[in-house]
């Protein structure tokens, strides 16, 4: 299984909706990814402004590889920034931004 820092925002509650930054496991195709205990296949031709679906919920999300810029979201500067999770922080400021964590002083 191969992983990756990526980008998931929930499109359950509108277009912006609550953002994270974490560490996503792909399937052996990439049509189905895991990240927190939850599953997600890829949407086809679904109409909605989002490319993966939760299997249990059918929430819709937006998942895309974290951007070296910072501007993530599919609409640029809507909705609050991403939570980002505590296991990929540091690797996510170094590795995908190329700066050090400005919250770390």
């Amino acid at each position: 299984m191969k992983f990756r820092i990526m980008y998931l925002e929930d499109k359950s509650k509108g277009l912006n909706g609550p953002a994270r930054i974490g560490r996503v496991r792909f399937s052996k195709t990439g049509e189905t990814l895991y990240y927190g205990g939850r599953t997600f296949e890829a949407l086809r031709n679904s109409g909605l402004k989002a490319n993966f679906s939760d299997t249990e919920t059918g929430q819709p999300f937006w998942i895309a590889k974290a951007r070296k810029a910072g501007d993530d979201r599919l609409y640029k500067g809507a909705g609050e920034p991403p939570v980002i999770d505590d296991d990929v922080r540091e690797e996510y400021w170094r590795d995908v931004r190329g700066m050090p964590d400005p919250a770390a002083g």
